[in-house]
């Protein structure tokens, strides 16, 4: 019986070691996203990724659609990490807007760390849906 609870412990603990690890893991690459958020991004989707329009849906003089939100009020939340990573590297303009590709431009690390950081700015409803479709 002994055994059992010392074993059952370690278990427990070695758990709770390895969801720590994995939480600062995270925090750390929400922080490098928003430092490449701020670089790259913020300047079309706004500082807090709220968007710079009201009506984001509108095209604009240029014909092109403005920079949606990304912190949950637009759609980006209903798309794949691969979808959104796709529009990281290929840009826009293929879907009538204008942002650039950053495919040459970002690391793979600082790329998922965007995704990382965008994933936060969103409403914990929204990160729940989401990661519930996609990150299971």
């Amino acid at each position: 019986m002994k055994t059992l609870i010392i074993l059952s412990s370690a278990l427990f603990l070695t758990g709770c070691f390895d969801n720590a690890e994995t939480q600062d893991k995270v925090e750390d690459s929400v922080q490098l996203g928003q430092t490449v958020f701020e670089k790259n991004c913020a300047s079309c989707h706004g500082k807090e990724g709220q968007g710079l329009v009201e009506n984001w849906k509108q095209r604009q003089a240029d014909g092109n659609f403005p920079a949606p939100p990304v912190n949950g009020t637009a759609h980006a939340w209903h798309h794949s990490p691969a979808a959104l990573l796709n529009t990281i590297n290929n840009g826009g303009i293929k879907l009538g807007g204008s942002m650039p590709g950053f495919k040459n431009q970002l690391s793979e690390v600082e790329k998922q760390a965007t995704l990382d950081y965008i994933h936060s700015l969103w409403p914990e409803a929204v990160q729940k849906k989401y990661d519930a479709r996609f990150k299971q």
